[in-house]
């Protein structure tokens, strides 16, 4: 898929690796810890795959052992930690390589998930490995088989001997999609030697709003620039169109809402919502997809405790006419599930968690009911907010009645659904403000350009 191409004639020559700070004892003590904890890892890796959470045959990647080749010329090396980043960067990594397309793109994450989802979603230019855990060697060994010539992290990824190992060797690094919770500021600023340490050692750091380019200025980064948010430039996830049919055919004309990237232990709240909503709405089919699956089985069998009819789509069960909760453990739907559902709640909004991305169900069609706990995605939502184009669920107010008015007033619902996808237009354009920022520090091969190749 080719990508937009930037202007990049007046852009000048590579910038400059940024000056080496002094370290703390902070950062001492940290390498040492983890230097110290090297003999435990295999055995920390092995309790992860048991219970899912590590690749068993891709083990030797967490522990620097790089499964694949270095291609030869430039690498750029992206690392995003989970599913919502890798989705979030797609776009960035296909913009940089049809600008630099001469350039290696090397994608890391650190879950099963994203790396499934990755499988799925990155061309094959880009090639994905495992994020070696943040020890000294693991690092050292990871740098020295890649030997990256750009350094991008997404969101909050900081781990500390990456970034003081990528840094000591003058990889240029930078930081994209830069966001920080209040809470993480607070124990930033508690420690201004090691945030110094560390955030003064990015080239550039390319935030999603005004307040956060001026938090990273407070806690040490030197070229911060606010460019927006790089969620809001992503395509939609993907709608599969057998599935959609499927499901559309299987639920009929039954009225629907999706409660979408749920949490522990929302699912309850959404279960008591469901419960009090079919009594106004009967045949009301409540589709549950947790932000992570592997909690399928005990989310259906707390909600069967309460009498709830559940089927699962890891089990390959569509839903019946005695279903109620259609409960999604897999991955990679939820582009599908939106397109089901007129109504999206947003999970991680009821918990102190800070809210999941409520981008894709405004793209795909969903009116966004959420709480109040919205610190990851605050722009967006104060966005949204502001154009009435989101429905709030009010501290100690019912989940209920906040979905009741969506599900039955059409006229109200559509209002929301064009409010929500003006203040999101009105926010879009970090894509290209980033790649422009990237750019000067990826060497052109003016050869390899398409316009210059020939046929």
């Amino acid at each position: 898929m080719a990508g937009p191409t930037f202007k990049t004639g007046e852009l000048g020559p590579p910038p400059p690796a940024v000056p080496q700070p002094v370290d703390g004892y902070e950062i001492g003590a940290y390498r040492l810890l983890t230097r110290l904890a090297r003999p435990a890892a295999p055995y920390i890796l092995r309790l992860r795959e048991r219970n899912g959470k590590e690749d068993p045959l891709r083990k030797n990647e967490r522990l620097g052992r790089p499964s694949l080749p270095r291609p030869s010329g430039t690498v750029v090396w992206i690392h995003a930690a989970s599913v919502g980043e890798t989705s979030s960067i797609l776009p960035l990594i296909r913009a940089l390589h049809h600008n630099r397309p001469a350039a290696g793109i090397l994608l890391t994450t650190g879950t099963v998930t994203s790396a499934r989802f990755a499988a799925t979603r990155i061309e094959p230019s880009t090639l994905h490995q495992y994020v070696p855990l943040d020890e000294p060697s693991f690092v050292a060994s990871f740098l020295d088989h890649w030997r990256p010539d750009l350094a991008i992290f997404t969101e909050q990824e900081i781990w500390p001997n990456l970034v003081l190992e990528a840094a000591r060797r003058r990889i240029p690094l930078a930081l994209v999609n830069a966001r920080m919770s209040d809470r993480s500021f607070e124990r930033w600023r508690r420690r201004p030697r090691l945030a110094n340490a560390l955030f003064s050692r990015f080239s550039k750091v390319l935030t999603q709003s005004d307040t956060l380019e001026a938090r990273f200025r407070a806690l040490g980064a030197v070229k911060v620039e606010n460019v927006g948010n790089l969620k809001i430039d992503t395509p939609p996830p993907p709608v599969d169109a057998g599935a959609f049919a499927a499901l559309h055919d299987a639920l009929g004309g039954r009225p629907r809402v999706v409660a979408a990237s749920t949490h522990d232990p929302e699912e309850l709240a959404i279960a008591d919502a469901h419960s009090r909503l079919r009594t106004s709405m009967p045949g009301l089919v409540t589709i549950i997809a947790p932000r992570h699956p592997d909690r399928g089985e005990a989310i259906a069998t707390a909600l069967r405790a309460r009498g709830i009819c559940v089927a699962r789509r890891s089990e390959g069960e569509l839903p019946s006419r005695e279903t109620e909760v259609y409960l999604v453990d897999t991955i990679g739907e939820l582009g599908t599930m939106y397109a089901l559902a007129p109504v999206a709640f947003i999970g991680g909004t009821l918990i102190p968690h800070g809210g999941q991305n409520p981008i894709e169900a405004v793209q795909l069609g969903s009116v966004v009911v959420a709480g109040q706990s919205r610190y990851n995605f605050a722009d967006v939502f104060a966005a949204l907010d502001a154009a009435n184009g989101c429905v709030t669920v009010e501290p100690g107010a019912d989940l209920a009645a906040a979905l009741l008015g969506p599900l039955t007033d059409p006229v109200m619902a559509a209002e929301r659904r064009s409010s929500a996808t003006a203040a999101l237009t009105g926010l879009s354009g970090a894509l290209e403000r980033s790649v422009n920022g990237l750019l000067p520090y990826i060497a052109e091969d003016l050869a390899a350009r398409p316009e210059n190749m020939s046929a």
